[in-house]
């Protein structure tokens, strides 16, 4: 029975490893990335022949050079692709932009506005007589010591509210 017990413990790990694995593989965040990072490498397959087959012509064009690729130069016999490296900048600049226009500028976006929505309770207010922050609980101001009215906290927050807009 001795025997046995370390081959029924060794099959329970390694079940209990897998059903772990499994969980793992299957949550939401794996699953996305596995398909954000298919589909950057298609976006990036098409942006790759925008710019060899659209883009470096027209530059090319413009410069008088009829192959962009085409365009190296030699140093003791090595030769240097200056074209493929233009080609691979303009490529990453165009991934770059549209990163930022189409994901960075709208998050941001969407970011300002949901702090602009949420508005925190105000927990302090201003002495009338000596103009000092003061808690909105006060009754006495610290700085000058005068007696201050008590501020119910319902009309000091709908207050606030009323004076940020």
């Amino acid at each position: 029975m001795s025997a046995a017990a370390p081959t029924a413990n060794r099959g329970l790990l390694v079940k209990d490893l897998l059903n772990e694995f499994k969980a793992f593989i299957l949550r939401g965040n794996v699953i996305d990335l596995a398909i954000a990072v298919v589909i950057g490498a298609a976006f990036g397959a098409i942006v790759t022949a925008f710019v060899k087959d659209l883009i470096t012509p027209l530059i090319a064009a413009i410069g008088g050079q009829p192959n962009f690729e085409n365009i190296y130069f030699t140093v003791n016999n090595s030769r240097f692709l200056i074209g493929d490296f233009i080609n691979a900048v303009i490529a990453f600049l165009i991934i770059a932009a549209v990163i930022f226009f189409f994901v960075i500028k709208p998050i941001n976006f969407m970011m300002a506005h949901r702090k602009e929505q949420v508005a925190a309770d105000p927990t302090t207010r201003e002495c009338p007589f000596c103009l000092s922050v003061i808690p909105i609980k006060a009754t006495r101001c610290a700085f000058c010591t005068e007696e201050v009215p008590a501020v119910a906290i319902a009309a000091a927050t709908s207050a606030a509210s009323v004076a940020a807009e």
